[in-house]
């Protein structure tokens, strides 16, 4: 398998610079990704809290067994049914497929790491597929827990727009499918919490100043009374990291999905970004030193630092992040960090920051080597210092 890697050149040519990354594809082509896919960006409505915005809809077709109930023949014969359907429309004009059964351990991390697949995808043995878009913002599974797995992933908050997205792919889907939906039940899916109409709506949240203040229990139990489930970095059966939570709503059937977005966008989200920014201004008004204190230990250790494992590299990245957010740091750009949080990922480590005194760097990588080492430790620390040290 011919795989494309990124080099470090003798100029520190910077993870700031877009060389591309290059996956195995069902077919000749090799998937072109860039360093870091464009939710991680800052741009997009209230990008101080707000990281990205996802709308999923979840699909099964008519006549054939569930994913769970499905043996690997009928597996196969739902991927090849779907990769045959006239999917692509103008704003997708080349779906690029990615057969995770060819695919190494590292690429399908690296996939995963990026938020185009699940963990539950990552970890199948099943015959599964994903389909990813142009400019990376709409991707769907084949063969998760449902047939398909459709979802939008944009910047910000942008709810609204990747709802509308997400609803043109389906149009066309539903146009070429028979789709598995009951008169009175909705649409049918694996799991009896996403039957009705299988939506899910998530934000990707920066809650460091709710962590600080202790308000972050306050904000769950909420949660739980809206219906909203709440989650760490990568969704479903995560830990937060970086003080990073995702928000989404749990409630699938009784309700349109209109009203459901009218809800999350009007009211819910505003509401919780109203809550953090209230607790940054609380924590500069009882000891700006303090916290001005926590950001500057965590910028310079990041600038010194030789070693750096994954969850201490999280943990000072927000510190910094929420220092720009503030005004507190002014030299360093808001994108720079935004990237890095992706970049000092183990998979993405590998490509971003080749290690050249590493023998092994251009063989297949297994699983346990995606651990973090002392090796991957001086590699990201290496990567961090050269990103902020300009």
């Amino acid at each position: 398998m011919t795989r494309t890697r990124w080099l470090h050149s003798s100029n520190h040519r910077t993870p700031l610079d877009p060389p591309l990354l290059g996956l195995p594809r069902t077919g000749n082509r090799t998937v072109k990704l860039k360093q870091t896919g464009p939710w991680i960006e800052h741009s997009g409505p209230d990008a101080d809290v707000v990281v990205s915005s996802r709308a999923r809809l979840a699909r099964n077709l008519s006549g054939l067994p569930f994913v769970n109930q499905a043996t690997d023949s009928e597996k196969r014969e739902v991927l090849q049914l779907v990769q045959t359907l006239p999917l692509a429309g103008d704003r997708s004009e080349a779906l690029l497929w990615i057969d995770l059964q060819q695919s190494t351990p590292e690429d399908r991390r690296l996939l995963f790491e990026r938020h185009l697949v699940s963990r539950q995808f990552l970890e199948s043995a099943s015959p599964r597929a994903v389909a990813i878009a142009d400019d990376e913002q709409l991707s769907v599974m084949v063969n998760e827990e449902d047939h398909l797995r459709m979802q939008v992933l944009l910047p910000g908050l942008e709810l609204e727009e990747a709802w509308r997205r997400v609803v043109e792919f389906d149009r066309r889907l539903e146009k070429n499918a028979d789709i598995a939906v009951h008169p009175r039940w909705g649409y049918l899916t694996a799991c009896p919490t996403n039957v009705g109409t299988a939506i899910r709506f998530s934000v990707m949240l920066h809650l460091p100043g709710l962590r600080l203040t202790n308000e972050l229990e306050r904000l769950r139990r909420a949660s739980n009374d809206l219906d909203l489930a709440v989650r760490g970095f990568y969704g479903e059966g995560s830990d937060s990291s970086g003080d990073f939570y995702q928000v989404s709503n749990q409630l699938t059937l009784g309700v349109s999905e209109t009203d459901l977005l009218a809800t999350f966008v009007g009211e819910i989200v505003p509401r919780i970004v109203a809550y953090e920014r209230m607790a940054r201004d609380i924590l500069v008004e009882r000891n700006a030193t303090l916290l001005e204190d926590r950001v500057h230990r965590a910028l310079g250790t990041l600038r010194s630092a030789r070693l750096l494992a994954i969850e201490e590299s999280m943990k000072h990245l927000s510190r910094v992040r929420l220092g720009i957010a503030l005004g507190l740091l002014t030299d360093i750009p808001l994108g720079t960090v935004q990237r890095l949080f992706l970049q000092v990922q183990p998979a993405h480590l590998r490509r971003v920051q080749p290690d050249s005194t590493d023998d092994t760097a251009l063989e297949p990588v297994t699983e346990d080597r995606l651990l973090d080492d002392e090796r991957t430790r001086r590699r990201r620390a290496d990567l961090v210092r050269s990103a902020l040290s300009g």
